[in-house]
C-alpha cells in the first residue's frame, strides 16, 4: 500500500508541475506562486534510545494550500501561511502493548526475525508558516526557490500495529502520543524538483510514555520531495 501511495504522489506531482508549465497566463504584476503543494517524505526517528532502530520504509504523504503573500515590489519575497494534511508511518522495533489495566507499556524487540510488522502511524492537520525567496517573474515559471519556516500540527488519529510471534494486535486509543507536533521546515529546489526537510522540535510521545523508566524522547525527521502549483 505504501508503494502505491508513493507512486501516486510522484505521478500527481509530475502532472501538476507539467500542467503549470504549459498554462499560458496574461502578465500579472500582482502574481503569486506555489499555493498548492503535494509531497512525499522518508520518515526518520531522531534521538533514538539505545537498541531502538528502524526497519523497512517509513513514509509520509503531505497535501495542502498555502496563501502566498509577497512583501516586496518584485514579489520574489513572500510570507506563506497555509493549511494541510499529513499522513506518516514509522516502522521500528519499539513494541507497544496494552495491559489489562488499560495502560500501555513499551519495550524493544531486539530480534527483528520475531515479527513481520511493527509500526506506529499518525494523521495530522497542519498549519505551515514560511518565509519564501524565489527567482520568479510574472512570466517565468521555472525558477529557484528557498522556503524556510515553521509547522505546527494537530494529531487527528494515531495507530500502533504489531504482527509477529506475540500475535497480532492494533491500537488506536493510545493517549501517550503527543496531540501537537511542531518543528522547522526547509524546502529548496528548481522548478519541479524540490528537496523538503522537517525537523520536529518536540517529542512524538508525551511524558507518560517511558522505556525502562526513562522518557521516550524521540522526534520525527522527514526528508523528501515537495511539488508546487499555483
Amino acid at each position: 500500500m505504501n508503494r502505491i501511495f508513493f507512486i501516486l504522489f510522484f505521478l500527481i506531482g509530475a502532472i501538476l508541475c507539467s500542467a503549470q508549465n504549459h498554462i499560458v497566463k496574461d502578465i500579472d504584476s500582482l502574481y503569486k506562486e506555489d499555493q498548492f503543494y503535494a509531497g512525499v517524505t522518508y520518515n526518520l526517528i531522531g534521538k533514538q534510545p539505545e537498541k531502538l532502530s528502524q526497519r523497512g520504509f517509513s513514509l509520509g504523504f503531505h497535501l495542502g494550500f498555502i496563501k502566498d503573500m509577497p512583501i516586496n515590489k518584485k514579489r520574489n519575497i513572500a510570507i506563506g501561511v497555509g493549511l494541510g494534511y499529513s499522513a506518516n508511518s514509522f516502522n521500528q522495533n519499539l513494541l507497544i502493548r496494552k495491559e489489562d489495566t488499560g495502560d500501555f507499556v513499551y519495550s524493544i524487540v531486539e530480534n527483528n526475525n520475531t515479527y513481520s510488522k511493527n509500526k506506529f502511524s499518525n494523521h495530522l492537520i497542519e498549519v505551515p508558516i514560511e518565509f519564501r525567496w524565489r527567482t520568479s517573474t510574472p512570466t517565468d515559471y521555472d525558477f529557484w526557490r528557498i522556503y524556510a519556516g515553521f509547522k505546527v500540527g494537530y494529531v487527528l488519529t494515531n495507530t500502533a500495529k504489531y504482527k509477529g510471534d506475540l500475535g497480532r494486535f492494533k491500537y488506536n486509543d493510545n493517549n501517550d502520543f503527543e496531540n501537537f507536533q511542531y518543528g522547522l521546515t526547509l524546502t529548496a529546489g528548481y522548478n519541479t524538483w524540490n528537496i523538503h526537510f522537517y525537523y520536529a522540535l518536540n517529542s512524538i510521545f508525551s511524558k507518560d510514555a517511558d522505556l525502562n523508566g526513562e522518557d521516550i524522547d524521540i522526534n520525527a525527521i522527514k526528508i523528501g520531495l515537495m511539488f508546487y502549483i499555483l
